[in-house]
């Protein structure tokens, strides 16, 4: 088994490590990561409703799209990432305790009374510290999971909140759980390297594994993916199942009530309300929005081309995007 530290913060390069070792490579991996600031969405699930968008928006977390199922997770410098790549056979295929067993043992040593509970967390106390997601991809298996340990958990809980009004969507939702920190439960601190250093050796010690550095061109490939696939709009927010919009913002010009229906990332029917003054008839914004990514930027692109002001009063381009996302 090859066991790596990745040297990168880069959410987008971690998880484009993760799939170029799960669907190039022939052999088993077990891979400790970390990443800044991110919030990572379950491949199934709509990414708006998941996040607090305008929370996420101002405080600069990225975010993005994994290949393996279940719910929303924040990460930052506070949390560990673990990874196993292997063959798919039988009993490692559905036995998530096989891949949270040097964990559990780790988070013994230090003093944690640590178990799976249920088929994908790792708790203590009855207080989640890890959650766990797989997938499987040409007989292979990709099995990763968090590890918090010193994680702004105020962050977590507003980037994770949005208005359940907002999206009606058939993704797949997170569920709530009581988080808490490693250094909480223990009452000191640990570091990112005490918690990778134990993790590490009791992997080493389970399964003989080796430490391995990327080459040069290992990073090149990750980096193409990551340019490809995990920093695109099209990966992280398109390719969220369809799902109705609605939203209300109150300006200066009076309030604006939104409703769209978004279909593979585009919107397809869109209706404004509200209690604004206009001289022209807003179904012709209503009408040039369908088709438009259900995107900021693009929005704002396709609501230039309108003297806005004849259908709203005083209102800008990008005010009025705001609304819409």
């Amino acid at each position: 088994m090859i066991f790596l530290i990745s040297k990168s913060y880069d959410c987008y390069f971690n998880l484009a490590l993760e799939e170029n070792f799960l669907r190039e490579y022939d052999d088993e991996i077990f891979m400790l990561w970390q990443n800044d600031n991110t919030i990572v969405i379950g491949k199934n699930q709509n990414t708006l409703a998941e996040i607090n968008y305008d929370y996420v928006k101002e405080k600069g977390i990225r975010v993005v799209r994994r290949i393996t199922g279940g719910g929303a997770v924040y990460h930052d410098m506070g949390n560990i990432n673990f990874t196993y790549i292997t063959k798919q056979e039988g009993e490692w295929e559905n036995d998530f305790s096989r891949f949270a067993r040097p964990v559990v043992s780790a988070l013994k040593k230090i003093g944690l009374d640590a178990e799976l509970s249920g088929r994908n967390d790792i708790v203590v106390n009855g207080r989640k510290i890890s959650g766990n997601a797989q997938t499987v991809a040409d007989g292979r298996i990709l099995h990763h999971g968090t590890l918090l340990f010193n994680t702004d958990v105020s962050v977590l809980s507003n980037a994770l909140v949005p208005d359940p009004e907002k999206i009606r969507s058939k993704g797949i939702k997170s569920v709530s759980s009581r988080v808490v920190n490693i250094n909480e439960l223990l009452g000191r601190e640990v570091t990112a390297k005490e918690i990778s250093d134990l993790v590490g050796s009791e992997v080493k010690t389970l399964y003989g594994a080796k430490e391995y550095v990327l080459s040069d061109e290992e990073i090149k490939r990750a980096e193409k993916l990551a340019d490809e696939k995990y920093r695109t709009w099209e990966w992280n927010f398109g390719y969220s199942p369809k799902y109705s919009f609605s939203k209300k913002k109150r300006f200066r010009i009076g309030s604006i009530n939104a409703y769209l229906t978004v279909e593979d990332g585009k919107i397809v029917s869109a209706k404004l309300y509200g209690d604004f003054f206009g001289i022209s008839d807003v179904s012709d914004i209503e009408t040039a929005l369908c088709g438009t990514l259900h995107r900021e930027e693009n929005i704002e692109n396709t609501l230039d081309k309108f003297k806005l002001s004849d259908y709203f009063g005083n209102i800008t381009a990008e005010e009025l995007a705001q609304v819409l996302v």
